[in-house]
């Protein structure tokens, strides 16, 4: 039986949240992905999560995803790696079972941060290899595609769904050590405006939102990630940085109605801080 109205994830939860859209999010336990679960939930979304996280995480996630549920929201949430094709297809084919035949995806966020971080150039240390730009490509850009044809396939999609992808300055800027995602974030840009072209048949329209420099766990591991919340303060005209729930305010903004004619751009979410 497909419809089911009590929902537990793997994390436990059990709720209840019926006449609501469904969300699915990748990358959802941290940063702008789980700001972004949270904005969903606390305005009409269901929520299914796909996440990778080491087992002493997990109490922190738990609570996290309390937070969803203690909005009315329904959350689903799968621990593995979104960028695997072999558990892609079986998270889709769980997903494709678990909602019942009214039930639709009406957004689609892409929030992977997976990639390699190795200089191109180095004295000494190890330095980028054409597997670390294949893993970091695939992760961060292709997927996209993957999950927006998979979904698709599956016939999992509502007839007016949103995609959203996260980009950010590396698409235009150089800087040491981020050549490999920054390789990534031009084509997921490329792809993302190809899903808006030719998807439009099918109702699907999709954006990246280019965030300003934002304090998250990915963010932290970046080469010079101080140096760069320096810079951004200083060029930021409202002199403060992004924030998970700036950029999760303008995802809710792309899935409401009166954004249905927005597609196939990117749209910087920065506080004016790429102003200069």
């Amino acid at each position: 039986m497909k419809n089911k109205t009590n929902i537990s994830s793997p994390l436990g939860e059990s709720v209840e949240g019926e006449g609501r859209q469904w969300a699915l999010i990748l990358g959802g336990s941290s940063g702008l992905g789980l700001a972004t679960a949270k904005k969903l939930a606390a305005h009409g979304f269901n929520i299914l999560i796909v996440h990778r996280d080491r087992k002493s995480d997990l109490q922190r996630i738990k609570t996290d995803f309390q937070e969803i549920t203690s909005k009315g929201a329904k959350l689903k949430s799968f621990n593995a790696d979104a960028s695997n094709s072999g558990k892609r297809k079986k998270i889709v084919n769980e997903i494709q079972e678990f909602l019942s035949d009214e039930e639709k995806i009406s957004a689609l966020v892409h929030s992977i941060a997976k990639g390699s971080l190795q200089p191109m150039h180095s004295e000494e240390g190890r330095t980028l290899s054409r597997q670390d730009f294949e893993i970091t490509l695939n992760a961060m850009a292709i997927s996209l595609y993957d999950w927006t044809k998979d979904l698709k396939d599956a016939d999992v999609f509502a007839t007016d769904t949103r995609i959203i992808s996260f980009t950010s300055e590396g698409n235009t800027k150089a800087l040491r050590g981020y050549a490999a995602v920054s390789a990534a974030k031009v084509t997921l840009e490329a792809i993302t405006r190809n899903i808006a072209l030719e998807f439009a048949p099918i109702g699907i329209k999709a954006n990246c939102i280019q965030a300003g420099i934002t304090e998250t766990p990915s963010f932290s591991m970046i080469p010079g990630s101080e140096k760069l919340k320096e810079s951004a303060l200083e060029r930021n005209p409202n002199k403060r940085l992004t924030t998970p729930e700036d950029v999760a305010n303008a995802v809710y903004l792309l899935t409401l109605e009166e954004a249905k004619w927005i597609t196939g751009t990117v749209i910087k979410v920065d506080g004016g801080e790429s102003l200069r």
